[in-house]
């Protein structure tokens, strides 16, 4: 890593690949080409801490319900890039930056949003919610995965109010956070949970209820379509009264212009369960009558927000598809548009920016040509079961038939690097990363 410059109180830093590493990141997209998973498996025989080479293989690791090995190989991969830090970048100070125009930091990135889906999954929101931060602060500006349609929901199951509500005191004015829905809808929520907190003066609980209740009619007004569906996910019946009115009916969710429908999809695939106590439930109602009586009186605001809805949400930003690829939501990635679902995304670089930062290029040379070295090693990938069947496999006796040995995946557990392996993927002083991560934080350069 290098300091590129500093400006305004902000330090602007890049990751940098050795020519050593280059190379590995070259037999890498090789692999990836060859759509054979051995392959990334032999390259990490040779280069166990190539950052690319362990993300792909979480991923399939993952797709395998390999969740530990999932786990092992993302921590193996903060690990090498943590190596490879300027004495000067602070993952704490909020001031330091990371271009994800540049590929190089990208991989920090992604690594940094896969751990923490891993915490969120284990029921570690307190602690996702911090690296949901950090990735945040590392360009806050550009937001590259967009991690403000995810902050929201971290905050809510930490039970973090105060800070979600800080968060949009002093953004709004200049990211509009209320345009988005899931902001729209757990601002209030925040509130309303804040004033059931019975260790708060009864003066505050009273304002934060008034506050929410004047979020909530808000939200609903500018996104009518999100009532039905949140109620549907709920399980909880709609009154006639709503489900046959025209402003909450099914015309307002068919209605939406597809970005919109989009980041409807999102939260409530992502939020929908933590509207499903009665007292939040009973608020909602009560609340869903109000609009209805401002509806129905003709007020000018119901309007204007619709031709808000119609301007604002004409197509979805870049950094949202990415997002939405990585969360993996079924209903959200159902609603991607055609442009985005027609074209191959890459597990280690979904979607990458269109203005991309090369520090170097990749070297002409026929794809096809380059054949590995690893015919024969492939065959040695038998010696890596995955951790739940390692014990049984182990009893039973090997064939070495050529055939059964080359069809076999591969993506079990992880290599381990003899000593005298060069490690083409590490970013330290003497050029070898050591086997076990020591207590101590090592610098160096990737």
């Amino acid at each position: 890593m290098r300091l590129l410059e500093s400006k305004k109180g902000l330090s602007f830093f890049a990751f940098e690949h050795s020519e050593e590493y280059q190379q590995a990141q070259h037999k890498f997209l090789v692999a990836v080409e060859s759509m054979e998973p051995n392959n990334i498996v032999v390259l990490l025989q040779t280069s166990p801490y190539h950052v690319d080479s362990l993300l792909q293989l979480s991923d399939a690791c993952r797709f395998q319900e390999d969740q530990e090995m999932a786990r092992d190989l993302v921590e193996r991969a903060l690990y090498s890039m943590e190596c490879a830090f300027h004495p000067l970048f602070s993952l704490t100070s909020g001031a330091c930056r990371l271009d994800y125009r540049r590929p190089e930091n990208r991989s920090f990135y992604l690594a940094l949003y896969k751990q923490m889906s891993f915490l969120e999954k284990r029921g570690c929101p307190r602690t996702a919610l911090e690296y949901c931060k950090l990735i945040l602060s590392l360009e806050p500006d550009e937001d590259p995965l967009c991690m403000l349609l995810l902050i929201d929901h971290l905050a809510l199951r930490a039970r973090n109010y105060e800070y979600l509500i800080r968060l949009f005191q002093e953004w709004e004015a200049h990211r509009n956070l209320s345009q988005l829905p899931n902001f729209a809808f757990s601002v209030p929520l925040a509130y309303f949970l804040l004033s059931q907190q019975t260790d708060l003066p009864e003066h505050e609980r009273s304002s934060a209820r008034e506050k929410a209740s004047l979020l909530i009619q808000q939200a609903l007004t500018m996104f009518p379509g999100v009532l039905l569906p949140l109620l549907e996910s709920c399980s909880v019946r709609p009154d006639i009264t709503v489900s046959s009115h025209s402003f909450f009916g099914p015309n307002a969710e068919i209605s939406q212009p597809p970005a919109l429908s989009q980041l409807v999809s999102l939260y409530l695939g992502r939020s929908h369960f933590l509207w499903k106590e009665p007292a939040t439930m009973s608020w909602l109602e009560e609340n869903v009558r109000a609009v209805l009586q401002t509806v129905d009186a003709g007020d000018p605001v119901v309007e204007a927000c619709e031709n808000r809805r119609k301007v604002l949400y004409q197509r979805a930003p870049r950094n949202i598809h990415r997002h939405v690829i990585l969360s993996e939501i079924k209903e959200a990635v159902a609603a991607l548009p055609p442009d985005v679902t027609t074209q191959s995304v890459m597990g280690f670089d979904p979607l990458p920016p269109s203005d991309t930062i090369y520090s170097y290029v990749r070297p002409e040379r026929e794809r096809n040509s380059v054949i590995w070295e690893s015919q024969l090693c492939v065959c040695r990938l038998r010696s890596f079961p995955s951790p739940s069947n390692a014990r049984a496999e182990s009893r039973q006796p090997r064939k070495h038939d050529r055939g059964e040995a080359r069809g076999r995946s591969g993506w079990g557990s992880e290599p381990q690097p003899g000593p005298e392996q060069a490690d083409a993927g590490c970013a330290r002083h003497d050029g070898q990363l050591p086997p076990q991560r020591p207590r101590g934080t090592a610098r160096g350069r990737r």
